[in-house]
């Protein structure tokens, strides 16, 4: 028989410890953000039905979820609130006495060791659900801009470690890191969503959030799906306006960009596993036509072997546990 040759790849996959010696990739508690959705009121802990195992929480339900959350490793939490009222400026986005502003100083005091990352938009504040200050149909970029400082610079004074703008105005991280360090909170970083493309993969949040627009859509300030150079005009422009972390936004059909940005600038990345691909997960897993934890445990690999630093994911808690497991 003639000899042949051939590359034995095999040999590193012939045991666990052998796997474990060679993996490249990891993932980690450290790694991990959780989303929250705070309401104002009192004893509500409503679920979000098109997201199993998520809940609109009010204040005094909060200190237990945040008690269980640091149990379990998690060392960052990303607040969005839903107020009790809503205007035409979101009012309640930039309140001293704002939902997540209140939110921010529970947690503080209770754990202050927690990493507090403030979602900085006004959609979930807004009567009209868009992202920023409109006039007749129409977002106005840069009216929008003080009023997303504002917001920044009282999330800080509550007590937010981390300003996270995911309204996508231009200019808007530039007006945010002025108003901060104008301020005093020059310490304080910007996670920005550099990278939100207007998805289809958004519409639980938008129950979890009370924050769908009420005429139109996204899609004049959100990213269209199809472009890909556009994602390194957007980080690049945020990188020099003084962003501190890149987000991309959605994450699982957007590994190709995670990629790019990550090639592209020496600050972390944050890839947001988003509501639709929680959700989608979710269902698959209570019809039994999934492993759960296998496939969540492979597809939050996938973004940080993309390139991602850090995942928001609401995942996160399961994942946690799953990991103390191995």
């Amino acid at each position: 028989m003639t000899e042949l040759y051939f590359q034995r790849h095999r040999r590193l996959r012939q045991n666990a410890a052998m796997r474990a010696l060679v993996k490249e990739t990891y993932l980690q508690k450290e790694d991990l953000i959780y989303p929250l959705f705070i309401i104002e009121g009192e004893n509500i802990k409503n679920p979000v039905s098109s997201m199993p195992g998520v809940f609109q929480l009010s204040l005094d339900n909060l200190a237990a979820e945040i008690d269980e959350i640091v149990d379990l490793g998690i060392r960052a939490v990303l607040l969005f609130g839903i107020p009790e009222e809503k205007d035409a400026v979101g009012t309640g986005a930039f309140h001293d006495h704002g939902i997540v502003q209140k939110a921010t100083r529970l947690i503080k005091e209770r754990h202050p060791e927690l990493l507090v990352v403030a979602d900085t938009c006004l959609c979930e504040f807004t009567d009209h659900g868009h992202c920023g200050v409109i006039e007749g149909e129409q977002v106005l970029n840069d009216p929008s801009l003080d009023v997303l400082a504002r917001t920044a610079v009282s999330q800080a004074k509550a007590g937010a470690d981390i300003i996270a703008p995911s309204n996508m105005m231009d200019g808007f991280v530039t007006a945010i890191r002025a108003g901060l360090d104008a301020a005093g909170f020059q310490h304080i970083p910007i996670m920005s969503y550099a990278v939100k493309y207007a998805s289809s993969y958004y519409g639980p949040f938008r129950e979890a959030a009370e924050g769908a627009p009420q005429f139109g859509d996204r899609k004049t300030y959100q990213m269209d799906p199809s472009n890909r150079m556009e994602a390194i005009r957007e980080a690049t422009s945020d990188v020099e306006e003084g962003a501190d972390f890149l987000i991309v936004k959605p994450a699982l059909a957007y590994l190709d960009i995670i990629r790019d940005v990550k090639n592209s600038f020496p600050l972390p990345v944050v890839a947001y596993n988003v509501s639709g691909e929680y959700s989608m997960v979710k269902a698959a897993a209570q019809n039994g036509w999934i492993d759960e934890k296998a496939v969540v445990l492979e597809t939050l690999l996938g973004m940080k072997r993309a390139g991602s630093d850090l995942i928001i994911t609401y995942h996160a808690k399961d994942v946690c546990r799953w990991l103390e497991e191995k």
